[in-house]
């Protein structure tokens, strides 16, 4: 122990030495405050350092030591000045990278949403003075309204598309566009199971004519519009903007001869009462359907359908030449097989519980084509070409596809067996 003290007495007096040298050279005020600073805790860091150890430390020990600590000190040092560079480049790469990355979706978000409402704004003008609101009367007075539009003209005549159920059991029709202009409509025709008719007027009162798009090119989340007479004339030509929210839709209908299934197009589009007939747009505004409230259930928000224009366009011409659509006829009565209480009770027809599903025959004519094919009452059709048969619209729909002349195999049930036979579609409902 005294051999440790003897050399950090040694320490100290070297230090005091180094002070009274230092002391003696000409130095400002503030440097002298600093360098007494620094010797301090020199002198407390020689201090620590001996006390800390209980061997003999030599002065080449400490010096090794020093020499240590000094590089650990330059190796933090320059670990802190590459960490600092490191995030000081982060940030600005945030700066000037990040936040204008940023900056340019946000930008393009916004050039995107300003050029489609620019769209949108161009597609409304190119379908707007194409629309018109429908009064529907009898000899009875008004009995319906509607929207319509001008899809086509001739040398005489501008032509109007509409919804069939807004013009049905009427006998006078009264057109106004959307600058006030009223004027009186014919009937040329139309067709109940694709709930369409045509109306023609003078072509001197047309403002502008519709163009009709593509309907089988529409994508989920399009973006669509419609114009329309929601609630009446006091709101003629309202737009209404939506997506398209459903492709291929089978919604049931009821109409006067029955329940039928059409395939449409879904939109969360506001459709109601008085949009019946107009024109459901793309972004250009071509018309890419006929908007029907009749196909919305009571309390249901939200979701719109339309007749797709691609399925207009397969029957327009024969409507236009006041053709009848020729459909195929069974010579069948059918009732749904859930309908369990008119098949016993009004029928006396009993299904086994092993089938679940299909178009229950409860009539069957004689010498028609189903009789002619070996169908009975009580059998129940289950598939149609192997297209499978859900229930009584279903039937009419897969029915109704095909055409007078075309034979459909028909897979039924009977006693619990699977039976197959070919029907030849000799007769259509017109002709009937």
């Amino acid at each position: 122990m005294e051999e440790i003290k003897s050399e950090k007495e040694k320490k100290e007096e070297k230090i005091v030495e180094a002070n009274i040298i230092n002391e003696n050279e000409p130095i400002d005020e503030e440097q002298s405050n600093n360098n007494s600073n620094e010797e301090s805790k020199n002198i407390e860091d020689v201090k620590c350092f001996i006390n800390s150890n209980d061997e003999t430390i030599d002065e080449k020990n400490v010096k090794n030591n020093n020499s240590g600590e000094f590089k650990s000190k330059i190796f933090f040092a320059i670990c802190f000045i590459l960490i600092g560079g490191l995030l000081t480049y982060g940030i600005i790469l945030t700066s000037n990278g990040g936040i204008l990355h940023k900056k340019i979706y946000s930008e393009n978000v916004k050039t995107t949403t300003l050029e489609e409402m620019s769209d949108l704004k161009e597609g409304i003008k190119n379908v707007y003075e194409s629309t018109v609101y429908i009064e529907v009367s009898s000899n009875r007075g008004a009995i319906a309204s509607g929207s319509g539009f001008v899809y086509k003209t001739d040398d005489k005549n501008g032509y109007i598309l509409t919804n069939y159920h807004v013009i049905e059991g009427g006998s006078k029709f009264v057109v106004t566009f959307t600058d006030g202009e009223e004027v009186e409509a014919k009937l040329i025709n139309g067709d109940e199971y694709y709930d369409i008719a045509i109306l023609s007027i003078n072509k001197d009162s047309v403002k502008k004519v519709a163009t009709l798009g593509d309907s089988n090119s529409l994508e989920l989340g399009d973006t669509v519009f419609t114009v329309g007479a929601p609630l009446g004339k006091e709101y003629m030509g309202t737009i209404t903007k939506g997506i398209i929210s459903g492709i291929n839709r089978m919604v049931n209908v009821e109409l006067t001869s029955g329940d039928y299934l059409m395939e449409v197009i879904q939109t969360d589009a506001s459709i109601n009462s008085g949009n019946s007939g107009g024109p459901i747009c793309n972004i250009k505004g071509e018309v890419v359907g006929i908007t029907s409230s009749k196909l919305i259930g009571s309390g249901v928000e939200g979701m719109g359908f339309a007749i797709p224009i691609d399925a207009v366009n397969s029957i327009i011409g024969n409507i236009e030449n006041g053709e009848n659509i020729s459909r195929p006829y069974l010579g069948v009565q059918v009732v749904d097989i859930t309908n369990t209480f008119a098949l016993q009770y009004y029928y006396g027809i009993s299904i086994g519980k092993d089938v679940s599903f299909g178009a229950v025959l409860s009539l069957v004519e004689n010498g028609e084509p189903a009789s002619k094919a070996g169908l009975q009452v009580g059998d129940v059709i289950v598939s149609m070409n192997n297209e499978k048969v859900d229930d009584v619209s279903h039937f009419k729909y897969l029915l109704y596809k095909y055409k007078v002349g075309d034979k459909i195999t028909v897979k039924y049930y009977r006693n619990n067996q699977l039976l197959e036979t070919t029907i030849e579609l000799t007769k259509s409902i017109s002709t009937n």
